[in-house]
């Protein structure tokens, strides 16, 4: 058994968004636990560090950061690293997760997440930068999968190759978002199953998943739809074939009644328990 099933089971959640607070505690019974932004609360006022501990008062709470930007070539951002280092101590989760992505370039921040050259290049830089990560954050980080527009073309493998290695080399887990992965597999016409196959799935701690829309011939990661029949397929794959120690459904933009959330969450609580994932 990997240590990574060893992690506890959190079974089913959303990530928080401020428009969900009211319903969030409405619902208690159906959210196992919540995905909060750490970078919502780096520099957080004296409202939202309540908000904050209100919240982990009643539910799991797992940080996810957006702007740690593991793959830049100048490495961590040191203030934002001590900031991080803070909220995960004073939260103490069982995990924490970030992308496989950088978001600054020579000091210049990006604005978004943005995919690397699967190079080995990146992979130096990319371990190099999360070993000093985890220097000074002792609580296990996994790192997550994210979409993708251009392939590079100086590219020396293929995505699940530089995932593989990436996590092997650095022993973190994976969070697995299976719309990324639908996307991407849509967008590049590659078979999602057969990328599956090559990843070291006992790494998987947590999936993310969501929906999105179409732009121009181009399925875009945007977290503005209930989730696809695609998605949800091949979210019944993953936990049929692999145990998964939580699920988040990730949702931003045109925000629908909160019932409608907790009947997604619903339908996964159902295909896990099917697959005896949690009880």
């Amino acid at each position: 058994m990997s240590r990574f099933a060893e992690f506890p089971n959190l079974g089913v959640g959303i990530g928080f968004r401020e428009p969900f607070l009211s319903e969030l505690f409405l619902h208690r019974e159906d959210v196992d636990f919540v995905e909060i932004v750490a970078d919502h609360y780096l520099d957080a006022s004296r409202e939202k560090r309540r908000e904050l501990d209100l919240l982990a008062n009643h539910f799991p709470i797992i940080p996810h950061t957006l702007d740690l930007s593991l793959g830049s070539a100048e490495g961590i951002d040191e203030d934002y690293l001590n900031k991080l280092a803070e909220l995960i101590n004073h939260l103490q989760p069982p995990w924490w997760s970030e992308h496989i992505a950088f978001t600054r370039a020579g000091g210049v921040p990006i604005g978004h997440l943005s995919p690397l050259p699967t190079t080995h290049e990146s992979i130096e830089t990319l371990c190099r930068n999360i070993d000093h990560v985890r220097s000074r954050i002792d609580t296990p980080l996994i790192l997550e999968n994210i979409t993708y527009i251009v392939q590079f073309p100086y590219s020396e493998m293929d995505e699940a190759a530089f995932l593989t290695e990436v996590l092997e080399r650095t022993d973190c887990g994976l969070l697995l978002d299976v719309t990324n992965l639908f996307t991407n597999s849509t967008n590049h016409c590659f078979d999602a199953l057969a990328f599956l196959d090559r990843l070291p799935m006992e790494r998987i701690v947590q999936l993310h998943f969501a929906g999105g829309h179409w732009h121009d011939g181009t399925l875009i990661d945007s977290h503005s739809q209930p989730a696809p029949a695609e998605v949800w397929s091949l979210m019944e794959q993953v936990l049929e074939r692999f145990t998964v120690q939580g699920v988040i459904l990730e949702r931003d933009k045109n925000l629908p009644p909160f019932e409608n959330l907790i009947d997604e969450l619903k339908r996964v609580r159902h295909i896990g328990k099917a697959q005896r994932q949690w009880v």
